[in-house]
């Protein structure tokens, strides 16, 4: 029913040589030339991410400020109607009801 999160890594985060055999694993699959490259583009990328999760939060926050300016001015409209209802009103007699009904 619970599924289990598998570390990727389990001893914890790699330093010191295990950081050296992955970057030399690296250099040997692109190649130097293009370590830079990747490096660049993912730094990129990164910054795409960035700028495309500060504009979604900052609508989120207009979302929500206009939403609380809506429930404030329907808090007051709805203090209007209820004013007018109770003024508009009469209270049912019931005596009265039960005379007619007989």
């Amino acid at each position: 029913m619970y599924e289990v999160a598998i570390p990727l890594f389990p001893g914890g985060i790699p330093g010191g040589p295990e950081l050296v055999v992955i970057l030399l694993i690296a250099v040997l699959l692109f190649g130097a030339n293009k370590i830079p490259k990747l490096a660049r583009s993912t730094g990129q990328a990164m910054g795409e991410f960035q700028k495309g999760r500060q504009q979604v939060e900052e609508e989120l926050e207009e979302m929500q400020e206009g939403a609380s300016l809506e429930e404030m001015e329907g808090e007051e409209d709805g203090e209007e109607v209820e004013s007018e209802f109770v003024e508009t009103t009469e209270p049912v007699d019931s005596s009265s009801e039960s005379s007619t009904s007989e």
